[in-house]
């Protein structure tokens, strides 16, 4: 079963961004990471807080991103991060339930699984806004990624409706989307995750 990882960027969002979390549980993601860059640590946990109370009340995972401390001092369970943090903190991951690691290589999905990841997301995969610039690494090399790895590889960057079968058949276990994950409405997501769903 493919699974659907909604990645926030509550900038994206044309409406409440609490409320485009609900919808986003509602309509049936497997996983939302929190991801919010730009926040500071206090900022972060706070709006943490509120994500993981909302997150409780639907079968879906919600990931805190990169910020440990406020991580552990919520209890959340689960935790995403770059490959240059998990090296800094691969002592304190075993706080955790489970974690995921982004990668961009072959060498660091081999450091990843090193670290004991128990899934990665590799990209961007797609050309996206999130990269301007920056061109895709493409589904042939999200496939060599998907033949090597032992663990659960989810694709990221560019993820859309039109294109997300392809990352799927190139032997991803599920796809993240952000920018199209923050900017529709419930229906709409719960159509796509629902048509994934089904590979």
């Amino acid at each position: 079963m493919c699974k659907v990882i909604a990645v926030t960027n509550r900038l994206l969002c044309q409406g409440d961004f609490l409320e485009q979390i609900c919808i986003l549980g509602r309509a049936g993601v497997d996983q939302i990471v929190l991801r919010e860059k730009d926040l500071k640590e206090s900022e972060y946990e706070q709006l943490a807080e509120k994500v993981l109370s909302i997150c409780e009340g639907f079968p879906v995972t919600c990931s805190l991103h990169q910020n440990i401390q406020p991580a552990r001092h919520l209890g959340a369970k689960s935790l995403h991060l770059s490959l240059p943090l998990a090296k800094k903190y691969q002592r304190d991951l075993e706080d955790f339930e489970w974690f995921g690691i982004s990668t961009h290589s072959l060498e660091q999905l081999r450091e990843a699984k090193e670290y004991g990841a128990d899934y990665v997301f590799y990209g961007h995969v797609f050309a996206t806004d999130c990269k301007k610039g920056m061109p895709p690494r493409g589904v042939y090399a999200l496939q060599e990624i998907c033949r090597e790895a032992e663990i659960p590889v989810y694709a990221i960057g560019g993820i859309s409706p039109e294109n997300a079968l392809q990352a799927v058949e190139a032997g991803a276990a599920g796809v993240c989307v952000m920018s199209w994950a923050m900017q529709q409405d419930e229906e709409t997501i719960r159509a796509f995750v629902k048509k994934l769903k089904v590979l």
